[in-house]
């Protein structure tokens, strides 16, 4: 029971690292190597220019990343003069669909709706199975 409780203290400390030490005896003590006065420097300034600019070009394509993940939301222009127009829905547009368009789109649309169909039966087995024959 003791080397269970023991255990459980010691993943706790990797669990939680943040944690603060916490010490019985008054004699320990700790230096921290990487933060004292007469350490060396870690970065040097054209590292630290380096990493800026890295983290301004990742910044800027997040910024263009989400533009393709959220097509819906709305563009933001601080340009005044800039405008645009949709040339698909203008009045002077042409029809997308002659005739013989049309009738594929609507037989692909019947085998889409035909296709939902038979996926929901086997989505959901444990609906009833409904018959139009009264034989």
């Amino acid at each position: 029971l003791e080397e269970a409780a023991m255990l459980k203290k010691y993943a706790t400390f990797h669990l939680n690292p943040e944690q603060p030490v916490v010490s019985s005896d008054p004699t320990a003590s700790g230096r921290n190597f990487f933060m004292r006065q007469s350490a060396p420097e870690q970065e040097s300034a054209e590292d630290t220019e380096e990493r800026a600019k890295i983290l301004e070009e990742v910044a800027l394509l997040k910024k263009y990343a989400e533009f393709h993940l959220h097509p819906e939301e709305p563009v933001v222009s601080s340009d005044s003069t800039s405008c645009g127009r949709n040339y698909f829905s203008r009045l002077s547009a042409d029809e997308y669909l002659d005739a013989e368009e049309d009738k594929e789109c609507d037989k692909i649309l019947e085998e889409a709706a035909m296709l939902k169909k038979y996926a929901t039966f086997h989505l959901n087995p444990e609906q009833l199975v409904v018959s139009s024959d009264p034989t």
